[in-house]
């Protein structure tokens, strides 16, 4: 069985005095119904896997208020409470849920609040070590959003803010207001459009939180760059996804997501795969 080690997958500290995670974690988005609605086919599965995800060494869990809606949060108390104590759970607020597949944005104060104080509840925190804004809502002011994390975090009910679905801009918005522990944006080798904003985080030593990271595309096709590279190392494609973006940035946290123990052990396992300055140069040319 491959364990998450300090050395296999490295770590990083969330916030400046916040807590140090491996940087490998677990996306608790899939352990829901199909249009990430409802329960999952077998909650007693999806509890096995969130206890697996910690027998294997990951300590940091994502998760979000809508995931269900509420579905995910639930089955991580209801498995993993109470919690280790190097155990980080990040959620996230901002998105509400009107059916299957359905995300309409809601950044107002209120909603926001009302939002963190049921998350409390469903996790059994009496504080959110990473409380998240899911989205940038276009009908209310950001800084009205965001400083409604900066009241929650005063009042102690979290205790660092991170960010998510933003770009440059709304990063150096959020940095002039507090400080942002974390960003989470679409990024993996087929879509790199927030190249701009990883970039950032590395230079502010901010942890960049990469979702959708298995995406893989026509690199792993058949006699691709991705299948080859594979292959030399008796690897899946998608391992070989997160090997690269583990080796890309230090401050780079993938969370891959699964429902599946099975597919777990097999994310958990390519942070043992080391990818030479070669093979990381061929993969960068490819994705382009």
């Amino acid at each position: 069985m491959t364990t998450l080690t300090d050395q296999t997958a490295g770590t990083f500290r969330i916030g400046s005095d916040g807590p140090t995670v491996r940087r490998l974690g677990f996306g608790a988005m899939r352990i829901t119904g199909d249009g990430v609605w409802g329960d999952p086919p077998d909650r007693e599965e999806a509890k096995r896997v969130l206890l697996r995800a910690v027998e294997l060494g990951i300590n940091f869990i994502d998760t979000a208020d809508s995931y269900g809606p509420h579905v995910s949060e639930e089955l991580i108390a209801e498995a993993l409470h109470p919690y280790p104590d190097d155990l980080v759970i990040a959620t996230k607020g901002g998105l509400e849920r009107t059916g299957p597949g359905q995300w309409p944005r809601n950044g107002r104060p209120e909603h926001l609040r009302e939002a963190c104080e049921g998350s409390l509840r469903r996790l059994r925190l009496d504080a959110i070590d990473l409380y998240q804004l899911h989205t940038v809502d276009p009908d209310v002011p950001y800084e009205e959003s965001l400083g409604t994390l900066v009241e929650l975090r005063d009042e102690g009910k979290i205790r660092h803010i991170g960010i998510s679905n933003v770009d440059l801009a709304h990063l150096e918005q959020a940095r002039g207001m507090t400080e942002v522990a974390t960003v989470q944006d679409r990024y993996n080798l087929t879509d790199r459009d927030t190249e701009d904003v990883l970039e950032e985080c590395e230079s502010a030593g901010i942890g960049f939180i990469p979702w959708f990271p298995l995406a893989t595309g026509s690199l792993a096709e058949p006699g691709g760059p991705l299948d080859d590279i594979a292959r030399d190392h008796d690897a899946a494609p998608s391992q070989i996804a997160l090997a690269w973006l583990l080796q890309r940035s230090p401050v780079m946290l993938p969370i891959p997501g699964t429902g599946s123990v099975e597919h777990l052990d097999e994310n958990v396992a390519a942070a043992d795969i080391e990818l030479d300055d070669a093979e990381m140069q061929r993969i960068e040319e490819a994705a382009g």
